[in-house]
């Protein structure tokens, strides 16, 4: 594995060039104002008179529609949500792109699964930062960076690389550290991560052992703090050393407990339901169902968002931390 950092790379490669941002949200909010203060010539495309128009342009970036910034940019960066990706690639980018120009992604869904094709004449890049745009942008500010994975999927300019590891580096990406990939590997990791780990299977780790608690008596905000609030500690202690420093700040007997009690809960036939979770990403099954989903109105998504909301520990949490100042609830 190669990592890659700031004594690597340079803006060089996109000297002279434009680099137009589809799309103003957490991400694109965050990759547009990086490079604009790297010295790279940003544009935003993004819907005329609607509210990433006005934030861009209070930002101080030129501001134009998604087809005006497609037709200008050098290298064009797609930070839309997914599924609004290949409408707005199709209408607008495709069509006004130049000749030549490398499209960007920040994840590799819409490529991955053939849901976006782009004309061979134009390289096919990635820049994704293993971070929400916020922390991409805060990072920055601070002279720091959020490690990032990159890849060329397709190279018609012989120069895919070098543009990819440069816009990397304009968003600061290299003070963290910058490892290539592939689209396959980063969006099959990326959605497994998401699914089995990170939201799906630690929210409903969380949401699970808060109610075998309550269930059998003990006070929900006690539940709450156990089996919610405490997370964060630990989840700082792995960000920060991984186990090993985990292991130093927690007490003798949580560690036991950690020993002879995790296995239990997560265990060879939790593995199992992963493997079939991954089996579902790998083979496009669920891709093809979130795009149905998407398409047909997003009538269960919505249930499913609400039916989360409404969970106990949701009420209970959100009375708490309204008597928590110190937590910032934006």
């Amino acid at each position: 594995m190669t990592m890659y950092f700031e004594k690597d790379a340079s803006l060089s490669p996109l000297e002279g060039k434009t680099v137009a941002v589809i799309g103003y949200g957490s991400q694109g909010r965050a990759h547009s104002n990086n490079l604009h203060e790297s010295g790279v010539n940003v544009v935003v495309g993004v819907r005329e008179g609607g509210p990433s128009w006005t934030q861009a342009t209070a930002d101080g970036l030129a501001v134009t529609t998604p087809a005006q910034a497609a037709a200008q940019g050098d290298l064009i960066a797609i930070l839309l949500p997914d599924m609004v990706q290949k409408k707005v690639f199709e209408e607008d980018i495709k069509p006004n792109a130049k000749d030549g120009a490398s499209i960007l992604f920040a994840h590799g869904f819409n490529i991955h699964f053939g849901r976006i094709t782009v004309p061979d004449s134009m390289d096919v890049v990635m820049v994704a930062p293993k971070g929400p745009g916020d922390l991409v942008r805060r990072q920055y500010q601070e002279g720091k960076g959020v490690p990032s994975l990159m890849a060329v999927e397709q190279d018609a300019s012989g120069e895919a690389f070098d543009r990819t590891l440069a816009y990397a580096h304009g968003i600061g990406g290299t003070r963290g550290g910058v490892i290539t990939t592939t689209f396959k590997e980063e969006t099959e990791t990326d959605l497994f991560g998401e699914q089995a780990v990170l939201c799906g299977g630690a929210t409903e780790l969380v949401v699970q052992g808060f109610q075998t608690l309550v269930d059998a008596g003990y006070q929900p905000e006690v539940a709450y703090f156990e089996c919610m609030h405490e997370l964060k500690l630990i989840v700082d202690l792995l960000f920060e050393g991984g186990l090993a420093k985990m292991n130093k700040f927690i007490s003798e007997t949580a560690q036991y407990g950690d020993f002879v009690s995790g296995p239990r809960i997560i265990n060879a036939e939790t593995r199992q339901r992963m493997k079939e979770v991954l089996d579902d990403i790998t083979s496009g099954k669920f891709a093809q169902e979130w795009a149905e989903e998407y398409e047909s109105g997003l009538t269960n998504f919505r249930r499913m968002e609400q039916e989360d909301l409404d969970q106990p520990i949701e009420k209970v949490g959100a009375a708490l931390r309204a008597q928590m100042s110190w937590i910032n609830s934006d």
